[in-house]
């Protein structure tokens, strides 16, 4: 008889999210953020990524278009926030209350940020961790 799998460490849960993240951003837009940083405290996940604008992107900021760039980011944030809610709820075993989203051009940053449900006071909150993958 096996034993049952042990419940991933804060740091474990948060590096799986920042990959998670990553794929997801690079199935939708062909190309993911080259650094993804993601930080679990209590009752907040916190993802910021870097390097994520497409080369068209920045073409399109270099011709003065920058805002139109951010509003295309925040449609491919809408059509992506089930998938990434799925994968928070996934690795932290918790139920996403809400999920925001938004980006900088210089520097060219994204963050996305999910309010967790409160714990129902089954188990104690663990210190943060703050993994970071390439």
């Amino acid at each position: 008889m096996t034993s049952p799998k042990p419940a991933p460490t804060r740091g474990q849960a948060a590096q799986a999210i920042s990959h998670a993240i990553v794929r997801v951003m690079r199935d939708y837009t062909g190309r993911g953020p080259t650094k993804a940083h993601t930080t679990i405290n209590d009752n907040v996940v916190i993802v910021v990524l870097r390097d994520t604008l497409l080369k068209a992107e920045r073409s399109l900021v270099n011709d003065g278009h920058a805002d139109d760039v951010i509003t295309m980011r925040r449609r491919f944030q809408s059509t992506m926030r089930h998938e990434f809610i799925a994968a928070v709820t996934e690795h932290t075993g918790r139920k996403v209350e809400a999920f925001l989203s938004d980006n900088a051009i210089d520097p060219d940053v994204a963050v996305e940020v999910f309010i967790l449900e409160a714990r129902d006071g089954r188990e104690p909150a663990e210190p943060a961790a703050d993994p970071e993958t390439s």
